[in-house]
């Protein structure tokens, strides 16, 4: 009886031995099969090392080592400007950190755009780009589109004031006109007051705001706004438009049409001699002398 309950026992471990082999076995197989499927599904993505904040950054935050991180990127999507070395990113060394000029969140990669040059502060200048210069405009609450405006936005602007004659005289009195012309277009906002942040998500009620712009277009500006009153007209985000010549009077804006006086016609000078025979006088026509 021992005998037979032993063989019983020794068949059942074999067969439960068996039965866990070949579920491993399978369970292996199967595993090596869908990873083989996942590969030839999913082939693999190359990747760039870059820096990425490692906390969030504020405007005029100093960036230092100890708040970027190297991580993977895809290589196929990798934005313009990313810094992949900490030579590239700190190229005079440690000691001298970059600025942030825009709020940059975790896990964000740091780009150029976003950051000053080694050493600079997050002021006007580093905002100029080459060729560029910074002029301030005055503002009110009417002209300045009632607080707003932000750092980085774009702007129309336009003059009003009275124009001159066509020997540049200026106009008074009755012969006076006031006009409204447009003499900027898409003029980028680099400064509200004193705020260069273009983060900022306060009400800002301007007295001066200030623009980036061309040597040209800076002498236009300061003509514009010695002469007359300078207002401005926000634009679009996404408006990509070219704004046509614009010139608006008094007689345009009520649609009263200037009238034209027909002058007489001249009549022709007639010039003649008179010649007396007898009791007849004969008027002979010449050419005039005067």
């Amino acid at each position: 009886m021992r005998l037979v309950f032993g063989l019983v026992l020794v068949l059942g471990l074999g067969l439960a031995g068996f039965a866990v082999y070949m579920a491993k076995s399978y369970i292996q197989r199967y595993q090596a099969e869908l990873a083989h499927e996942r590969a030839n599904r999913d082939p693999g993505i190359d990747t760039i090392e870059v820096y990425v904040a490692a906390t969030p950054l504020k405007y005029g935050q100093e960036l230092n080592l100890e708040d970027v991180r190297l991580t993977p990127f895809p290589a196929m999507s990798l934005p313009e400007g990313v810094f992949e070395t900490q030579e590239a990113l700190f190229p005079r060394g440690e000691g001298v950190p970059r600025t942030v000029l825009r709020s940059i969140e975790a896990n964000e990669a740091i780009l150029a755009v976003k950051v000053t040059a080694p050493g600079e502060e997050a002021g006007i200048t580093s905002q100029l780009e080459r060729g560029m210069r910074a002029f301030a405009i005055n503002v009110d609450v009417s002209s300045g589109v009632s607080g707003f405006l932000r750092p980085g936005d774009r702007v129309d602007i336009y003059w009003t004031g009275q124009a001159a004659n066509t020997s540049g005289a200026q106009l008074e009195g009755r012969g006076a006109k006031d006009v409204t012309k447009l003499i900027e277009t898409n003029v980028k906002l680099i400064a509200v007051d004193q705020e260069a942040n273009a983060d900022t998500n306060e009400a800002i009620i301007a007295r001066t705001v200030t623009v980036s712009a061309r040597p040209q277009q800076v002498a236009s500006l300061a003509q514009a706004q010695s002469t007359g009153q300078l207002s401005l007209s926000l634009v679009g985000a996404e408006d990509d438009s070219v704004a046509e010549a614009i010139e608006v009077d008094q007689r345009s804006l009520l649609g009263i049409e200037e009238q034209v006086v027909e002058s007489a016609p001249i009549e022709q000078q007639v010039c003649t001699i008179r010649t007396r025979r007898g009791a007849e006088v004969i008027e002979t026509p010449i050419p005039c002398t005067n």
